[in-house]
């Protein structure tokens, strides 16, 4: 118990506002990835938006399903098993879905940002069931604005981004209270941080990861292209700035209007290093796209532990969400452009 207060004291206290700088221009290595069309036994998809894989069994997000909002497989084959995750307002329906994280072998957590609340879902023991069960429900407290993300720091300790402005991080317990905030947003615009919290926490938004092996929380930026990386171990807190910055926006009515480019779409923090998704267009170029619009980034950036840039991964393809798996050399991603959604890079040589 002192341990985990002792943990949460390091995490909440305020030198994490403090960071070393990391300023990137290129990649030591580039590296070119042909990708390999996972085939499907069922055509389900509609925006395959993240993918996450545990032992045998692997979970789609997929944000415009007409009814779930979660497809279940096997591994690696990609047999469908059931879906989940049914859309609706009542008690046990979800209103949206915006990440899922495995929890052990059997449970999944899943978040419901339209109705505030962190679900556990199950699988369940018998070998005939494969469709989950809910075996707890966590409603956010009231302070914690539109959680729009989450990690499991351990078994009973939400992360959460924070969009008030004023932290960068929401501490959750088990029954939805905020324990605590930490970090700032580390622009360079100190007039932005006092005065357009809000607006600048909208344009700020980043997807997180945290590995509870080596206690690093890896955070990227939805728009700009910046990297946050927080050694919850030694506390320490490193910002890469890529070429393109920080994230660029407007305010109207206290809202952030994007002005610059797509950065980030996902994250994952292994064992070794950290794998971010990257788009790098600008919203100009976005919309000035005749026919069918491409979504999704054609990059795969991969960082060290503490920050440094380590190679640039091209893809032949755009795609969305990944899931690394550095035993076998190989990271499965989502491409929401195709009809055959699922594809999969092998890592021909480790980093």
């Amino acid at each position: 118990m002192l341990l985990l207060i002792l943990l949460f004291f390091n995490a909440c206290s305020s030198h994490l506002s403090e960071w070393k700088e990391i300023v990137y221009e290129n990649f030591p290595q580039e590296k070119y990835l042909k990708s390999t069309i996972i085939e499907l036994d069922t055509a389900i998809f509609r925006y395959p938006f993240r993918v996450r894989i545990h032992g045998d069994k692997a979970v789609i997000l997929d944000l415009h399903n007409a009814d779930n909002f979660y497809h279940l497989f096997t591994y690696p084959e990609f047999t469908y098993l059931s879906s989940f995750g049914k859309k609706g307002e009542a008690p046990l329906e979800m209103l949206s879905a915006d990440n899922i994280r495995f929890f052990g072998q059997h449970d999944v957590w899943t978040l419901d940002a339209n109705k505030s609340k962190l679900i556990r879902l199950g699988f369940p023991l018998s070998a005939s069931g494969d469709s989950l069960l809910i075996r707890e429900v966590v409603s956010l407290d009231n302070g914690i604005l539109r959680a729009l993300d989450f990690s499991l720091y351990n078994n009973s300790t939400f992360i959460i981004p924070d969009y008030s402005g004023a932290h960068r991080f929401c501490w959750v317990d088990r029954k939805g209270h905020l324990i605590c905030k930490s970090g700032t947003i580390p622009t360079a615009d100190k007039e932005a941080l006092q005065h357009a919290g809000p607006a600048l926490a909208q344009a700020w938004r980043s997807f997180i990861d945290y590995n509870p092996h080596n206690g690093v929380l890896a955070a990227v930026t939805q728009l700009g292209e910046v990297l946050e990386v927080y050694n919850l171990k030694d506390s320490t807190h490193v910002v890469c700035k890529g070429p393109h910055g920080e994230p660029e926006f407007s305010q109207s009515e206290g809202y952030a209007i994007p002005t610059g480019i797509m950065g980030f779409s996902d994250v994952q923090v292994t064992d070794h290093y950290i794998y971010a998704v990257f788009h790098g267009r600008t919203f100009k170029e976005l919309s000035q796209q005749n026919g069918r619009i491409i979504d999704g980034g054609q990059y795969i950036y991969v960082f060290s532990l503490q920050g440094e840039p380590v190679c640039k991964y091209i893809l032949d393809r755009y795609i969305y969400g990944i899931y690394v798996d550095e035993s076998q050399g190989t990271i499965t991603t989502t491409d929401v452009n195709s009809n055959q959604p699922i594809v999969e890079f092998r890592l021909d040589e480790y980093l």
